[in-house]
């Protein structure tokens, strides 16, 4: 039997907002349940609808993702998303900046690390240890 109850052609159950963005049923319940997106109360006891506001703020929060933010700092940019508070975006953009500088600078770190220790390997073929165990644990010494 039909449903009598008027559904928008625009609403979609949470699978279909799931999927609309790349994610999970259970990411979009997470995401509920840390109060980064609604959960629409049901009409007249059916399954719960999402529109279109849903499906955007759901993209909003896996690009926000991808930029880096964490959770807490992507509850404030969708606190501060009407944009009227540039300042505070600011803030928070620049320190999550700082914090992909500081993890960049760590990874050129382990970069030339890595590049020093292979061309050891490469040039010491004789050597009693291989170079690059000897760089990773080189309290062990052949018995």
């Amino acid at each position: 039997m039909a449903s009598s109850i008027p559904v928008s052609r625009e609403s979609m159950t949470i699978g279909a907002l799931a999927q609309s963005a790349g994610v999970g049923v259970e990411t979009v319940r997470y995401y509920q349940r840390r109060g980064l997106l609604p959960q629409p109360t049901r009409l007249y006891g059916t399954i719960r609808r999402y529109g279109p506001d849903d499906a955007s703020r759901l993209r909003f929060i896996r690009r926000a993702q991808e930029l880096g933010f964490t959770l807490d700092e992507i509850g404030e940019l969708l606190a501060l998303q009407d944009g009227t508070d540039r300042g505070a975006v600011r803030r928070i953009a620049r320190a999550r900046l700082g914090q992909v500088e500081s993890r960049l600078a760590d990874l050129q770190r382990m970069r030339a690390a890595l590049e020093h220790v292979i061309r050891d390997c490469e040039h010491a073929p004789g050597a009693p240890r291989c170079p690059i165990i000897e760089a990773i644990d080189p309290g062990v010494s052949e018995a």
